[in-house]
């Protein structure tokens, strides 16, 4: 009978492609995959320890996992796994201990397990490495849309940040790895795909002298690739938004004009403490550049609150400054101490209190931009990805993303269907942030 495994995910986006990555090969090895309930074998949790509360959270899931099933074997992987080794070494709860740069080996390391039956940590020296974790994936769990790592680590030590002590240096995928999987996806049907990586703007800058292959030529070469319709890009620098950047990537009409330029903060004192290595100018600046070869880009951010020594003045700059660049979401996280970072030693720490009520003002700031950009879209003919069907008051729908990625409904209809591109005119809103288009055909 074969063995039955129930995986996992805590954390980004890239996490959750690698244990697509990790399913993929325990399934090609003869596993069972399964929910994660009572009655697997195998529990794989792929943790994370981007906050001390991403650490508890970690912890909890694999005490769960071992609880649902105490003869099971627990394999703690990925982020927390790298940066607290010795404390899961010393947790009964957990058998086996899976290190960054060591998910491609879950089978060996099982197989290994079950013979000696003896708690083993497969842990590296993540900063010592140049090594680019070889991981792919055939299919993902979303329908339509393909999430596709091309990078790993982090160079930029930003004061409040572990990833770049969970995930080691920057190390970039060959581009011939990334269009061989890019092909394979575009030939399972899927239409869009998405760049993510855990500091995507630096893709390439660790490839040898004279390999020219940077974001931007990565982004051509997948362009290049038919079958697929649409490109999206995961978080950036602000950086990265050059001229050159900008010009060439909106000379190539399968990328989608949706933005995720990472802020922190709009007041250039925290910024500095931060360590982001740009200012609330140069951050306007490359806003502005993407607006210059895009009508009306959808620029999404995030933003902390409540970092140490942030004055109710420094607050204040950067609730402005959010105002003032009109994004289309916000994503705001309160100040977490982490340990092991510079920040978490900072004299200035901020009450919860405070942060909260700095968290609330965001927020209804978000909610009003958010608003706002999308009854912009009001009697504007949109293009959607049809990703499901849903039901409201009775009604059938598809639902899908427009290329800025507002969520648009289309009453269904023969003809069309789940993964087909159509044209809409966006008419009203069906629901909060949902709104809903008449057809007006598909494209091929």
């Amino acid at each position: 009978m074969n063995k039955k495994v129930a995986l996992h995910n805590l954390g980004c986006k890239v996490n959750a492609y690698e244990v697509e990555a990790m399913q993929q090969l325990l399934e090609q090895a003869g596993y069972e995959i399964v929910p994660f309930e009572p009655g697997a074998d195998v529990y794989v949790i792929n943790t994370c320890t981007v906050t001390n509360i991403a650490d508890r959270k970690s912890r909890q899931m694999l005490h769960k996992a071992k609880k649902m099933n105490p003869d099971a074997i627990v394999v703690a992987a990925g982020c927390y796994a790298q940066t607290d080794t010795g404390k899961l070494e010393a947790d009964s709860a957990v058998d086996l201990i899976l290190g960054n740069n060591q998910k491609k080996n879950i089978v060996e390391a099982l197989t290994e397990y079950e013979i000696e039956h003896r708690k083993a940590a497969r842990v590296i020296k993540i900063n010592q490495t140049k090594e680019y974790e070889e991981l792919s994936i055939g299919y993902t769990a979303e329908h339509v849309r393909a999430y596709l790592k091309v990078q790993d680590g982090c160079n930029q030590f930003c004061t409040y940040c572990i990833i770049p002590y969970a995930r080691g240096r920057v190390r970039s995928r060959r581009p011939e790895s990334i269009l061989e999987e890019v092909h394979a996806l575009a030939e399972r049907g899927y239409k869009e795909i998405v760049l993510t990586g855990i500091h995507l703007s630096s893709y390439g800058v660790d490839f040898p002298e004279g390999e020219n292959m940077n974001l931007l030529g990565l982004i051509r070469a997948v362009h290049q690739i038919d079958g697929i319709r649409r490109i999206r890009l995961g978080s950036l620098e602000p950086g990265i938004v050059t001229e050159e950047f900008a010009r060439g990537i909106s000379g190539l009409p399968k990328v989608c004009p949706h933005f995720h330029l990472s802020l922190q903060s709009g007041c250039d004192a925290t910024l500095k403490r931060m360590n982001r290595r740009y200012d609330s100018g140069e951050y306007a600046m490359r806003c502005e550049l993407l607006r210059k070869y895009y009508e009306n880009p959808a620029l999404t951010t995030d933003v902390i609150v409540g970092f140490p020594q942030e004055t109710e003045e420094d607050f204040r700059k950067s609730y402005d400054f959010v105002e003032e660049i009109h994004f289309y979401e916000t994503h705001i996280f309160k100040y977490s101490r982490r340990q092991g970072t510079k920040a978490a030693v900072m004299e200035g720490q901020i009450t919860e209190s405070t942060k909260a009520q700095r968290s609330d003002k965001m927020l209804a700031l978000h909610e009003q931009r958010s608003q706002e950009y999308e009854s912009a879209m009001l009697g504007k003919e949109l293009e959607i990805l049809l990703e499901e069907e849903i039901q409201v008051d009775g009604r059938a729908y598809y639902v899908g993303h427009s290329r800025e990625y507002v969520k648009t409904a289309v009453e269904k209809q023969d003809g069309i269907g789940v993964n087909d591109i159509v044209s809409v005119r966006a008419e009203k809103f069906l629901e909060k942030h949902v709104l809903l288009g008449i057809f007006q055909g598909q494209k091929q």
